[in-house]
């Protein structure tokens, strides 16, 4: 029997499965190559979070165009609209820390001495909007 999804359709399964294996190899993943892959998945140029938030920022635009048609309840388009913004800025508050995952990920330069381990602290947590 042939397949009848549609290839966009097909292209999202497959990318939410390469999504899974991504968490599969970070869990897996030593802390240097572990930051790297999250640095690298926060890019906002290149990365998978700001591409998923211009993805949901255009399902928003598409919700908002048939819902002005009334082919889809303007909840929808809020939804969608809301969801963009609140992507957006998640990734504005996580842009801060991408340059410290960059530096985890950096091996030591020869002839350089490793920086002392941190001895950690309480996590507290602290948020701006």
């Amino acid at each position: 029997m042939t397949d009848r999804t549609p290839g966009p359709v097909r292209l999202a399964g497959d990318i939410a499965r390469q999504i899974d294996q991504l968490a599969e190899q970070l869990i897996q993943a030593p802390p240097p190559l572990a930051a790297q892959i999250i640095a690298t998945v926060l890019n906002p140029d290149e990365g998978i979070l700001g591409r998923f938030t211009t993805l949901v920022a255009t399902g928003s635009h598409f919700a908002k165009d048939h819902a002005e048609n009334g082919l889809l309840p303007p909840e929808v388009w809020l939804a969608l609209g809301r969801a963009a913004n609140e992507l957006h800025d998640i990734g504005l508050d996580l842009d801060d820390h991408t340059d410290t995952l960059r530096q985890l990920a950096r091996p030591a330069s020869p002839g350089t001495t490793p920086a002392p381990p941190s001895l950690g602290s309480p996590l507290i947590a602290r948020r701006r909007r």
